[in-house]
């Protein structure tokens, strides 16, 4: 598993549904992604309330993509999640 260090912030980024309820699958093609996360683990040094299995919204072109066990995950920094679902 990745630890992130210092103020830095694990994240996964929540995969849109490409299909309706009653089975209908949507287009793929320039569809609008929303910015949101589920926080996987927090820095030592975060300050801000996160924890693990939090979902928050970040900035969309933040962070660095990493890729680990065939996951795809954001180390993104405390400061770029701009909310946190209630």
């Amino acid at each position: 598993m990745i630890k992130p260090l210092h103020k830095f912030v694990l994240i996964k980024k929540e995969e849109k549904e490409n299909k309706t309820t009653s089975g209908i699958v949507l287009s793929t093609e320039k569809k609008e992604v929303p910015s949101i996360a589920s926080v996987i683990a927090v820095g030592d040094e975060c300050t801000s309330s996160l924890k693990e299995n939090d979902r928050v919204i970040y900035k969309e072109y933040s962070g660095t993509k990493v890729t680990v066990a065939n996951q795809d995950y954001i180390v993104i920094d405390e400061k770029d999640i701009i909310a946190k679902f209630e």
